[in-house]
This record gives structure tokens, sequence and C-alpha cells, in this order.
């Protein structure tokens, strides 16, 4: 039997699965899932939002960044379905 240790581990070492940018519904995404869709570190997309001069500009949610997924489409030009 696994213990938890052991698949907190494993968790950490497994990359994320994202769904495709056209299949998500929600209206805005953390800044890991906006780096992984352009591409980028999360580390950059969190000085586009200080600098304010990015390709497309978060929200900021209680204190937290959330990137408008319909701006990522239009960065990107994915269409959605």
């Amino acid at each position: 039997m696994e213990t938890t240790l052991h698949s907190a581990r494993r968790a950490a070492t497994e990359p994320q699965q994202f769904p495709p940018l056209e299949h998500v519904t929600r209206p805005a995404v953390t800044t890991g899932e906006a780096a992984h869709y352009l591409n980028r570190k999360p580390q950059t997309l969190r000085e586009w939002a200080c600098t304010e001069n990015g390709p497309l500009r978060p929200m900021r949610v209680n204190g937290r960044l959330a990137w408008p997924v319909a701006e990522l489409r239009r960065v990107l030009g994915v269409t959605h379905q």
C-alpha cells in the first residue's frame, strides 16, 4: 500500500495535465495554467503583471492573479468551440 508521503512525492514529480485551451470553460485560470498555455515560466507572467508590459493583463482577485481565458485565446489565436 502506498503511503501519503510517497503519493505526494510522486505527484510532485509528475507533469501536470491541462485540458486544451479551447475546452476550458472557466472565465480565468491561474498563473501556472496560463504559463503552460503560453509556453512561458510562471515567473515571466508575474513580471508581466508587475510591469504591465506583457501581451495580456491579469485580473487581481483577493491579491491573486487570474488570467482571463478569453484574452489567452485572443493572444494565441485559439477559437472557442
